[in-house]
């Protein structure tokens, strides 16, 4: 579906972290929808470097670009000479920063304020000197354990990961009041949909879910998921969210969620409804009581208001249209 009237003819848009979940669906989106607008892609792409916890270093994969006719690039945004490479051989109108490490658990506190603060910084100026609007990931992490619904301005990060997004708000709020360019911080909360696969341990529970049913596993969730409530958000409406803050009526830092709170258990009993199956659920005892979020709802007001943005699917809808992926992933990735 297409979201805005231009058809970006001649229009150059750079997309960071291009090849990860939600970077390669907008760069779909484009391909699709505004075939006459050039979309460069950046990732850094998986190297088997992994974290101190064990998890990837990078989730960029080749296979979530496969059919996607755009430049690639592979370069880190924390190497100048890339930077320096797309300030002077492109002209971009558009960034999308999709880019960062992403890890929620990840303990290296020092590459996270280098790649998802410092590098933010060197993009911003480029940026700027493209006279490039920018749209940026931040994260529903910046709330922590913050009542819901999370509101701008109520922040309260838990970990690193949540403290560096905070930090790229700042920033962008620094630069909002000196700049000709839009910048719009987009606020995540559980984001699901094709091309997460490759995300591995830090895909969605829906996914992982989903996987386990389709194995004939019975699906195990903590003791009372019937009162653990999270904002699950269907990956097109994350994509809606990012067209429309290409030309927002305000700068600012934005909420991207349904504005509705959903179980775990809802999430099996759909799954298990449009799978055609009635496993037994299995409870296991939650390790993580007093440093868990057991609810997260996003405010969806002032999104609504200055990007002109309004969700579409209900986790219903977002489920079934997600069940054919569901499956073909199974087929060719998990199963095999």
């Amino acid at each position: 579906m297409r979201y805005i009237n231009s058809d970006l003819k001649d229009k150059s848009i750079l997309i960071t972290g291009g090849a990860g979940f939600i970077g390669s669906n907008l760069a779909f989106y484009f391909q699709e929808n505004h075939p006459d607008a050039k979309v460069v892609v950046l990732d850094s792409f998986r190297s088997g470097q992994t974290l101190s916890n064990g998890n990837l270093k990078s989730f960029g994969h080749f296979k979530n670009l496969i059919g996607f006719r755009g430049d690639v690039i592979s370069g880190d945004i924390n190497d100048k000479d890339v930077l320096l490479n797309l300030e002077l051989n492109y002209k971009f109108d558009y960034i999308f920063h999709e880019a960062a490490i992403s890890d929620t658990t990840a303990q290296e506190q020092d590459l996270m304020i280098k790649t998802n603060v410092n590098a933010y910084k060197d993009l911003l100026e480029l940026a700027i000197g493209h006279n490039a609007n920018m749209v940026y990931a931040s994260s529903a992490a910046t709330y922590g354990n913050a009542a819901s619904p999370q509101i701008v301005g109520r922040e309260a990060p838990q970990n690193v990961y949540g403290f560096s997004k905070l930090c790229m708000d700042n920033l962008s709020r620094e630069y909002m009041q000196n700049s000709d360019i839009s910048i719009v911080g987009l606020r995540y909360f559980n984001v699901y949909g094709p091309r997460e696969y490759f995300k591995n341990r830090t895909a969605s529970m829906i996914l992982q879910f989903g996987h386990q049913i389709l194995f004939g596993k019975n699906p195990r969730l903590f003791e009372d998921s019937d009162k653990i409530l999270r904002d699950f958000i269907y990956i097109e409406d994350i994509i809606q969210a990012n067209i429309k803050a290409m030309n927002p009526k305000k700068s600012g830092i934005y909420n991207v969620g349904t504005g509705r709170a959903r179980s775990f258990q809802d999430i099996v009993d759909i799954l298990q409804r449009e799978l055609g199956t009635t496993l037994p659920c299995e409870y296991i005892p939650n390790p993580f009581i007093g440093s868990y979020q057991f609810h997260t709802e996003a405010d969806i007001a002032s999104t609504r208001e200055m990007l002109g943005y309004e969700p579409k699917f209900e986790m219903e809808d977002g489920i079934k249209a997600y069940i054919g992926e569901i499956k073909r992933v199974y087929e060719e990735e998990v199963k095999k």
